[in-house]
Parts: structure tokens; C-alpha cells; sequence
């Protein structure tokens, strides 16, 4: 009676393990399988604290150009279903400091970042996507006299650098370069 007692816990135990271990592969499935999910992971690049400068080239803008240094980390938001990036840069170009949520809309099918900065009332809102290895957002904005198109693209360069590179257009003028960012995981 004892070995049948002791055979029934040792199935029941096995029973309980093998359940315990498909439910956990479904919600692992489940997990991986949710909207957005897959966009989300292409963007763990930016996961970390980075240490970057702001190269800004002579333009209307900035008349003399010059160079920023500074921080940013980027960490989850909840969930995983957004990436989170605090930053601040210093420098003979200005002191800017920010907060720019990522998230994928899955109706719009397009990555969208919500950018807060110490320059401006409001929320920055750019829509992207892949565009080969390179990272791409676009958005408008109505400036003083004319709406602002801003492209900014960034792109993988080694195991713990990356650049990006902010591009503005107004009206039918071409694209010209706002600034180069050269950033490398502390």
C-alpha cells in the first residue's frame, strides 16, 4: 500500500511537472506571439547607458556650430511593449535635456516615438521604420514660417556603437544635416 501511495504522488508530481511545463511553453508562445512583440526586440539595441557627442555643422540654426557631449539610457517600459530613453548633452550648442518613449502601433504598423525635450511645450511625435540595417523616423512640424521635415536615421556601427543623424528640410529645399551623433554603450 505504501509503494502504490508512493507511486501515485511520484505520477502525480510528474503529472503536475509536465503541465507545469506546457503551460509554461504556451505562455512563453503567447508571450513571443503578442502584437508588437517582435518589433520591440529589433529595438534592444538601444538598451543601455550610452555616452554620446552632438556634431552640429554650421547652419542658420547654429551659425557656429560646435560640439555636445552627454548621457543617455534607455531601459523597457512596461511590459517590454515600449523602450523608454532619458538623455542630456552639454555644450558650446546648448544644454538639452529629454525623455522619448518608442512603442509599435500595431494599427498604424509603423514604430512611433514620443519625444519630450526642455526646448519645447508638448510631445515631438515621429513615425518609423526599418529601412535595411538603418533605423528611420520622420516627422513635420510648423516652425515660425514654414513646416520643418525632420528624417533622423540611425544605424549599428560595431558591437557597442551606433550613429544617428538628424536631417531637415523646409518647403521643397533639400535635406540638410542638423546634427551627427556618435554614441558608444558605457
Amino acid at each position: 500500500m505504501f509503494r502504490e501511495n508512493r507511486k501515485r504522488i511520484v505520477m502525480f508530481l510528474a503529472a503536475m511537472l509536465a503541465a507545469g511545463i506546457t503551460m509554461a511553453a504556451r505562455q512563453e508562445k503567447t508571450a513571443g506571439a503578442k502584437p508588437g512583440a517582435a518589433e520591440m526586440e529589433r529595438l534592444k539595441f538601444y538598451l543601455g547607458e550610452w555616452g554620446y557627442t552632438e556634431s552640429y555643422p554650421k547652419s542658420a540654426f547654429y551659425p557656429n556650430g560646435g560640439k555636445n557631449s552627454g548621457v543617455y539610457t534607455s531601459k523597457l517600459g512596461p511590459g517590454g511593449n515600449s523602450l523608454i530613453n532619458t538623455f542630456h548633452s552639454q555644450g558650446p550648442v546648448g544644454d538639452f535635456e529629454g525623455l522619448m518613449v518608442m512603442t509599435w502601433d500595431t494599427k498604424e504598423k509603423a514604430y512611433k516615438a514620443y519625444v519630450f525635450g526642455n526646448d519645447f511645450p508638448g510631445a515631438m511625435v515621429e513615425s518609423g521604420q526599418f529601412e535595411g540595417d538603418s533605423f528611420v523616423y520622420r516627422s513635420e512640424f510648423q516652425g515660425q514660417d514654414a513646416t520643418l521635415k525632420l528624417r533622423n536615421v540611425t544605424r549599428v556601427t560595431g558591437p557597442r556603437t551606433l550613429v544617428s543623424e538628424e536631417f531637415m528640410a523646409t518647403k521643397d529645399a533639400p535635406e540638410t544635416l542638423l546634427v551627427h551623433v556618435e554614441a558608444k554603450r558605457r
